[in-house]
């Protein structure tokens, strides 16, 4: 039975011939059509839910706290530069979702293109460096200009979490990155600080995906969940917290309320 033949018995079956086919399809002769099969869509990436609208602030370095039972507790100092002021309200009706825009460290006009001012000063707020968005569930207590004090949103006690870049390493070996064991250093051993065997020879013949390998090191988004507020000091605008935060000393941090499942975010 010849090819165009079983093309004709197969519904939905077409025959080309080998000389017509190209280099991707040269493989296969034949093609059967699913009835109505479609690409599948891919996934909508969202940005997740925030349990309350945070702010913005500036890493300042870490000391230790004196607590009122003498007890030492090892802080993080924030400060705040001049913003944390919404510049833009997003609601189910204008964009999709509901969200607030929030600008942070202000800086020079010219340090900011045409459009970046024309954005900013379409809600009459002052040039800013940083914008970031909280989503929320309501966005109805915001409106352009309106600026966010810390000591109205958080209080002392208050879990938050802290998100910012980590200390970029630069290219590093498997034994910082991923806590390696090195080899022996005497006793004729030539394998001190390598990396080892990466997979096996002619099976599988590759190396898996996601191997632990040497490569660039830190300089990437971190969260630090659940941290506590331990003090917050009105005179020097700083707010301390418990533990560390990721950065070092003048980075970007973005502080809000702690998520707690079924307490302040729905569980779906």
């Amino acid at each position: 039975m010849s090819i165009m033949s079983i093309c004709s018995a197969i519904s939905g079956c077409y025959w080309r011939s080998p000389d017509l086919l190209s280099n991707r399809e040269s493989k296969s002769f034949l093609k059967v059509k699913a009835g109505s099969s479609r690409r599948p869509r891919r996934a909508v990436v969202t940005m997740s839910m925030e349990a309350g609208v945070g702010v913005m602030g500036t890493k300042l370095g870490m000391m230790s706290y004196f607590q009122a039972d003498g007890e030492v507790v090892p802080v993080t100092v924030v400060g705040f530069k001049e913003g944390n002021i919404v510049t833009q309200v997003k609601t189910e009706a204008t964009d999709g979702y509901s969200a607030v825009q929030v600008g942070y460290q202000r800086v020079r006009d010219r340090k900011l293109t045409k459009p970046e001012m024309g954005h900013l000063q379409k809600a009459g707020a002052i040039a800013m460096r940083h914008l970031q968005e909280f989503r929320l569930l309501s966005v109805d207590a915001f409106q352009p200009n309106q600026r966010l004090v810390f000591d109205q949103i958080f209080q002392e006690g208050d879990l938050v979490d802290v998100s910012g870049t980590t200390i970029g390493k630069g290219f590093q070996g498997g034994i910082k990155r991923h806590n390696f064991k090195r080899g022996l250093m005497t006793h004729g051993s030539k394998s001190h600080r390598q990396l080892g065997s990466i997979g096996a020879g002619t099976t599988p013949g590759r190396v898996y995906k996601g191997k632990k390998m040497p490569g660039r090191m830190g300089g990437t988004k971190r969260k630090i969940r659940k941290l506590k507020i331990v003090k917050i000091d009105k005179d020097l605008n700083v707010v301390m917290i418990k533990g560390a935060v990721p950065g070092k000393p003048g980075n970007l941090l973005r502080i809000t309320p702690a998520k707690i499942v079924g307490k302040n975010i729905p569980k779906n």
